[in-house]
């Protein structure tokens, strides 16, 4: 079953629980002195930075045209085949300005072509990532991480995506692009291949969102007997649930409607020849769209529309052309699927990538709890922060990665997913939303004898972990229903 991503504020308490509470422990371990300031300092940038969401999927998938469609700018390269050839990084930032990260972490300002496309003067071979800057609100909670597409044409672009995401650099950490969330794009349904790609990221669903791409030209396409949004709409639901272990929900995008309407490319003189095919039947229309000499138009004009609103777009926006550019960008962003996109990247999926980003900063300072000469003051600091309440749903959620790894269809797995994802402490047992307090902890008490009985005979290390959570989950909502 799919998960869904209500409204909920506490979501963002919780983040900022979360973030006290490892901000403490870093401001201890500084107070140590020596290097550890330095240590400190590095996992304070990382803590207090958005998190980052990799957008993945195969050559043509329409990565780039999502990330124009977000950030609202036509900065990422879409017109070739091998468009994207090496990882790409945007973050909030002014001016805007792009540098070149070679592959020891060394920068290197980069010129911008025109304001938008990065021109690069290095082999891609030698590039780590480009990071882009931009003075955008839109990516002001999140980074968005463009990839090359798998299983591209060269080899060499999708070792470049592994490389990146998933192996790092020897020589430094900084030098790889350390993601907390993806979006997977794919048509149609995923191939083994990038299922498996996917799970080497060690993300969970919870933070994996996937998107069923070029929605407008599902199935037959726009001009076929049934409407390609619905139709891949009632795809993606069935989708949703096949990838149930590997993606939070499948949202259909038309990424061509969602860039036009959201990057300004769509202007009043667009609009005005759009409206002169307002009373063609389709039969009419489809003569305009495939002769070389279309009626009312020309075919500068009908190529440049089809360039922007693809053949759904023009049969459908035309209703509305009558009103003008900005009529036409709102039915365009409203059947695009971006605003649900937006929606999810925004509230759940920004939530869990914050506790994936949290439980990296767990690892780093287990890192420096064993390799430091300092490590007994710093683990009295780690256990310190791993006992404050508010690192639970750090805690479960790293049982649960190491479920999925270990033992995926475990019933824990289940179990650590509801505890995560419920907004009440009802949601979290599974149980009727107007169960009493008395009854609630009546129920985690249930749940908590359960689990108790099952730590006897566990079958891996992960089990016994993500058990001895649900112990502790379970007793801390038994004493505070």
């Amino acid at each position: 079953m799919s998960t869904s991503y209500p409204p909920n504020p506490a979501q963002f308490d919780r983040q900022q629980a979360v973030r006290t509470a490892l901000d403490r422990g870093l401001h201890s371990l500084a107070g140590l002195g020596g290097d550890l300031v330095d240590h400190a300092n590095r996992i304070g940038a990382i803590l207090w930075s958005p998190p980052r969401v990799v957008i993945v999927g195969r050559l043509k998938a329409g990565k780039s045209t999502l990330v124009n469609a977000l950030i609202g700018a036509p900065v990422a390269e879409t017109a070739a085949l091998e468009a994207t050839n090496v990882v790409t990084v945007y973050q909030a930032g002014a001016p805007s300005r792009a540098e070149l990260v070679d592959l020891d972490g060394e920068r290197r300002p980069i010129p911008l072509t025109a304001g938008t496309s990065v021109s690069l003067d290095a082999d891609a071979a030698d590039i780590a990532y480009v990071h882009r800057h931009l003075p955008t609100q839109a990516l002001a909670n999140l980074t968005l991480v463009d990839t090359p597409g798998l299983a591209t044409l060269t080899v060499e672009n999708e070792n470049r995506t592994r490389a990146a995401l998933i192996d790092g650099f020897a020589q430094t950490r900084a030098a790889s692009v350390d993601a907390d969330g993806a979006v997977f794009l794919f048509d149609s349904a995923p191939r083994a291949d990038e299922i498996e790609f996917l799970r080497q990221l060690g993300f969970t669903p919870l933070n994996t969102l996937g998107v069923l791409s070029r929605a407008d030209s599902f199935g037959e396409g726009a001009l076929g007997q049934r409407n390609p949004i619905e139709h891949a709409h009632a795809h993606s639901q069935k989708l949703a649930q096949r990838l149930a272990q590997s993606v939070a929900t499948v949202v259909p995008v038309a990424g061509l409607l969602a860039e036009s309407s959201h990057t300004g490319q769509v202007t009043e003189a667009d609009a005005i020849a759009l409206h002169t095919l307002a009373s063609m039947n389709t039969l009419e229309l489809m003569d305009v769209l495939e002769s070389e000499t279309p009626e009312r138009l020309g075919p500068v004009m009908r190529d440049r529309l089809l360039d922007l609103l693809g053949e759904y777009g023009v049969l459908g926006a035309r209703t509305v052309a009558g009103q003008g550019a900005h009529a036409v960008n709102q039915w365009l962003t409203e059947h695009s699927g971006i605003t649900q996109v937006k929606y999810l990247l925004e509230s759940a999926l920004q939530d869990f990538a914050a506790l994936h980003r949290a439980d990296r900063i767990l690892t780093e300072l287990d890192l420096l709890a064993v390799n430091h000469p300092a490590r007994e003051h710093i683990r009295t600091i780690t256990d310190w922060v791993r006992n404050d309440p508010a690192m639970h749903p750090v805690l479960l959620y790293r049982a649960l990665r190491g479920m999925l790894l270990a033992d995926p269809h475990a019933p824990v797995v289940n179990e650590l997913t509801r505890l995560l994802s419920g907004r009440t402490d009802a949601e979290r047992l599974g149980v009727h939303p107007e169960t009493s307090p008395g009854q609630l902890a009546h129920y985690a008490g249930e749940r908590l004898v359960h689990v108790q009985r099952q730590a006897i005979s566990t079958r891996t290390a992960a089990e016994d972990a993500a058990l001895a959570e649900l112990v502790r989950t379970y007793t801390s909502m038994r004493r505070q229903a």
